[in-house]
């Protein structure tokens, strides 16, 4: 029997604790980071039989007015009422590609519905049914931060030199500082296009805020060695870096991570080919370096749903991405004799992710069948202006 857990686990990461972690009782809200965890009104209990009839009955009620989007890592439960799939950016895409729908329901976490507001209409509403549904790696990198880090390497004689690049994991206020640099966002399909780009302007990137996901670009796609990356630690006086480290880096990398793909070892590599003779192991570009180093393939979540779907019959697969997501592909590929198990011995969702439960779809998508608009994500025009500018810069991306 495996372990189940929802736990994200601490490993080596140097990082301080803070009251965000407060926020998942869901009784607060912080200024500062890039969500509050208010949630008005009663939710259905989760053992109401009906739910799955309300959810179709709300949402059949609201017609063409309302679109809900559906990110792979959601819950099946959920995702079964989602227009459309698709990881973070290929979902705020579509959001916007639908102009016709009032209600834009997002069925993900917080910065993907600041993402989905910023590209879509002013008379577009984007709602999020939970909005303690954050990310661990976006509240990573707070804007007093990344402006207090703008100082350092201004101090350091460096900032000329630097253009920033934002992972799209980051809040709407990263993505603005962002577009106010002169830099871009990036996805993990895009990371390495949009590094070229940026070394195309600038002699060094600083990296926003996964750090493996701008290690394993640079080193594993673009042939930079590990010398060349400096990570940037926000919880250190000058991010733990001397002036000359920073002058002599290419990459400043961030000190952030995805709690679940930062789980996965060198060791649980070589206990599934251990256990699976012949398994294929293809991870995500969050995992760490050596774990990438270690896999047979890595690629974003879309690469991964592509990969599997063109995998020979009889073939073995361990994948290195979010539980719900590998339990999705390994039911859907069973008829077509594909094994795929999840890399880890100890089975682990994205507890944040599986905030956007059952009940709080039906409390959302009933509240908008009434006329009541709740948990409306809204990103201020100022920094809705300069996120957007980086947003643009990386559609502009051949």
């Amino acid at each position: 029997m495996r372990d189940v857990t929802t736990a994200h686990p601490v490993q080596d990461l140097d990082v301080q604790p803070t009251p965000l972690a407060l926020l998942l009782l869901g009784r607060e809200a912080d200024p500062r980071s890039e969500r509050g965890v208010e949630c008005p009104g009663d939710l259905p209990s989760p053992s109401d039989p009906d739910l799955v009839e309300r959810a179709r009955a709300a949402k059949e009620k609201l017609g063409d007015k309302v679109f809900v989007l559906g990110h792979h890592y959601q819950r099946d439960e959920v995702i079964q009422f989602a227009d459309v799939t698709g990881d973070s950016f290929k979902l705020a895409r579509d959001a916007a590609a639908r102009p016709e729908a009032e209600y834009i329901v997002f069925c993900g976490v917080h910065f993907m519905a600041e993402s989905a507001d910023i590209l879509t209409t002013g008379d577009q509403k984007v709602v999020l049914p939970d909005l303690a549904a954050g990310c661990s790696m976006a509240d990573m990198a707070t804007a007093e931060q990344v402006a207090e880090c703008w100082d350092v390497l201004t101090e350091a004689g460096v900032a000329e030199q630097v253009v920033p690049v934002s992972y799209m994991n980051s809040s709407a206020d990263i993505k603005a500082f962002t577009g106010r640099h002169g830099g871009t966002i990036c996805t993990s399909s895009n990371a390495e296009r949009a590094l070229e780009w940026a070394f195309e302007q600038r002699e060094k990137v600083l990296f926003l805020p996964d750090q493996h996901l701008g290690r394993n670009t640079a080193v594993r796609d673009m042939g930079m060695s590990l010398e060349d990356c400096v990570l940037y630690n926000p919880h250190k006086p000058n991010g733990g870096l001397t002036a000359e480290e920073l002058r002599d880096a290419k990459m400043i990398l961030w000190r952030g991570h995805c709690s679940v793909h930062g789980r996965f070892s060198v060791e649980s590599v070589a206990d599934v080919r251990e256990r699976i003779p012949g398994v294929n192991v293809l991870v995500h570009p969050e995992c760490r370096h050596e774990v990438v180093a270690a896999a047979d393939y890595v690629g974003s979540t879309e690469y991964i749903i592509k990969a599997l779907e063109a995998a020979p019959a009889g073939s073995k697969w361990a994948i290195g991405t979010e539980l719900n997501l590998v339990r999705r592909l390994a039911n859907r590929f069973a008829a077509e004799d594909k094994e795929i198990v999840f890399l880890d011995k100890t089975v682990c969702f994205c507890s944040t992710m599986n905030r956007i439960d059952l009940p709080h779809l039906v409390w959302a998508l009933e509240s908008l069948a009434e006329g009541n608009l709740v948990n409306r994500i809204e990103v201020d025009p100022e920094t809705e202006k300069y996120a957007k500018l980086a947003l643009e810069r990386m559609l502009a991306l051949p």
